[in-house]
């Protein structure tokens, strides 16, 4: 892949947003290929960031990943309002199940901010987990997003 400086980046693209805005959509769209390895946690907030920090509303993605913690799908599932998102157990493990996935992150974002999590949160995310032990697929994570943070149930040892 060619790199280009970010000087190069503004003059192909005319002004330094648009070139920022180019540089997010080629980062974005290599991140959702099929086959992309989350190789970090650091990797994975970053990509989680990008998507969701700055929504208006909240939204519950689901990384769903391979044996290999390969990328198969990363897409948002269930779209909320400004300050909640319904999340359905059913749908997520029909998800899985399509995707033939062993493992998945699972994100949201607070448009307040604030990357802490509530108790609905916590108890999702036990209920969820659960649920998708049942047909072998692990949660890896749950990640919270605020505008300048992220929040990792892992990281915090609440998994």
């Amino acid at each position: 892949m060619k790199r280009y400086s970010a000087k190069q980046m503004i003059q192909q693209y005319g002004n330094a947003d648009a070139a920022i805005n180019a540089a997010l959509e080629i980062l974005r769209k290599q991140l959702r290929q099929h086959g992309a390895a989350m190789s970090s946690p650091a990797a994975v907030r970053d990509y989680l960031r990008l998507n969701l920090a700055p929504l208006e509303y909240e939204a519950f993605w689901c990384v769903w990943l391979d044996a290999q913690n390969r990328v198969i799908s990363a897409h948002e599932s269930f779209r909320g309002t400004l300050t909640q998102t319904s999340v359905y157990p059913r749908e997520i493990l029909k998800q899985g199940l399509t995707l033939n996935a062993a493992a998945v992150i699972f994100a949201h974002n607070h448009p307040s901010g604030i990357a802490e999590p509530s108790h609905a949160d916590e108890l999702l995310t036990q209920t969820l987990k659960q649920a998708l032990a049942l047909v072998d697929i692990k949660v890896l994570d749950h990640f919270i997003i605020g505008l300048d943070s992220a929040m990792s149930f892992a990281e915090r040892g609440r998994l």
